[in-house]
C-alpha cells in the first residue's frame, strides 16, 4: 500500500511541477496597468481559458500533494 502510495505521489509531484511551469507569469507590469489591459475581455473570461484550467489544477494537485504527504507520513 504505501509503494503505490509513494509512486502516487511522484507522479502528483511531476504533474504540479509540469503545470507550474506551463503557466504564464501574472505580471502585467507599469505599461499594462496603464493601459487598462487588466480590463480587457480575456482578462476579465481567464477561469474559461487554459489558463483557467491550469489555475484550477494546479490548486487541486497542491490539495492531494499535501493530502498524500500527511497520509505517507501518518502511514510510516
Amino acid at each position: 500500500m504505501i509503494i503505490a502510495l509513494k509512486a502516487v505521489y511522484a507522479i502528483v509531484c511531476l504533474l504540479l511541477i509540469v503545470i507550474i511551469l506551463l503557466q504564464q507569469s501574472k505580471v502585467t507590469g507599469l505599461s499594462g496597468t496603464i493601459s487598462g489591459a487588466g480590463d480587457t475581455y480575456w482578462g476579465k473570461n481567464k477561469a474559461r481559458s487554459m489558463e483557467g484550467g491550469l489555475h484550477k489544477a494546479t490548486v487541486a494537485l497542491a490539495f492531494l500533494f499535501i493530502g498524500l504527504s500527511l497520509l505517507i507520513n501518518f502511514m510510516q
